[in-house]
């Protein structure tokens, strides 16, 4: 069944679309600042994190290292991401505004 899906999701060309989806859902799950993010933006590696919150905002500053490889394990982990797409992989660098 994995495998019909993986198929599916590249044949009708779905893989960036979902992957930046499960981007945006890496970062709700590990930053744990979901209700103090106000727009969310993934292009060429770099996550761009706007916050309505500048005190959550320098907190996160610290973490910004370690909130990168949590997400891209968690994204590792996720069965629906896909590893090998050459227009959204990977987290590499997080900018929070």
């Amino acid at each position: 069944m994995d495998q019909l899906v993986s198929a599916y999701i590249k044949q009708m060309k779905l893989a960036a679309g979902l992957n930046t989806q499960r981007i945006f859902e890496a970062w709700d799950a590990c930053s744990g600042a979901a209700p103090y993010t106000l727009r969310r933006y993934f292009r060429g590696g770099k996550l761009y994190i706007t916050l309505s919150s500048s005190v959550i905002r320098n907190q996160l500053l610290f973490q910004k290292d370690a909130l990168v490889e949590k997400m891209n394990q968690y994204l590792a982990q996720d069965s629906l991401f896909t590893k090998d797409n050459n227009t959204v992989g990977y987290i590499q660098t997080l900018v929070l505004k």
